[in-house]
């Protein structure tokens, strides 16, 4: 099985049925996000077993899927490892992905806390901006060891790794009121 166990059975099962491992892989990731986000720093909140569901049904049901058609898509366009590659792909996913994400995840979250389409709007507008500075502390370093160093297959697992500590500050500013 290698170091890592497991390893060569969820390789196997990306090699098998990909886009269906990425979903599984990211629901634990944003699950374990939430979960120890609401462990360790809303300790003095009840636990909120909805939000977990909802953020591990969001990784689930879009973070899975849509990284793997994003990450598949944008090395498909632009191949290779090279300074100017990873550069433009770290800016790619950066400046385009990044919020478009950001406002499907908002919108994800409010339509499933049964918020208007102006209240949602408004979520938006007012967090989109601090969400997407999040991302930028921290994402562009892990997307450029990510796209010079990382196979297209394992991209989203290695996303995910990293985004257990991430998702732990977008559950904080996903829950905000």
């Amino acid at each position: 099985g290698g170091a890592v166990p497991g390893w060569a059975a969820y390789n196997e099962a990306l090699d098998k049925s990909p886009l269906t491992a990425k979903s599984l892989t990211s629901l634990v990731g944003w699950g374990l996000g939430d979960l120890l986000a609401q462990l360790f720093i809303n300790k003095s909140a009840p636990f909120d077993v909805k939000r977990l569901i909802t953020l591990s049904v969001f990784g689930l049901i879009y973070h899975g899927p849509s990284g793997h058609y994003f990450y598949n898509w944008l090395d498909s366009k632009i191949e290779g490892t090279e300074a100017k590659d990873v550069f433009t792909k770290v800016a790619i996913d950066q400046i385009l992905w990044c919020p478009i994400f950001m406002t499907v995840f908002f919108t994800y979250l409010g339509l499933v806390n049964g918020d208007s389409f102006a209240a949602i709007g408004d979520k938006i507008k007012n967090d989109l901006f601090t969400a997407c500075q999040g991302s930028w502390k921290v994402w562009p370093f892990v997307h450029a060891v990510n796209f010079k160093f990382i196979s297209t297959k394992h991209r989203l697992v290695f996303i995910n790794s990293v985004q257990i500590a991430f998702n732990m500050f977008l559950s904080i500013i996903g829950s905000k009121k």
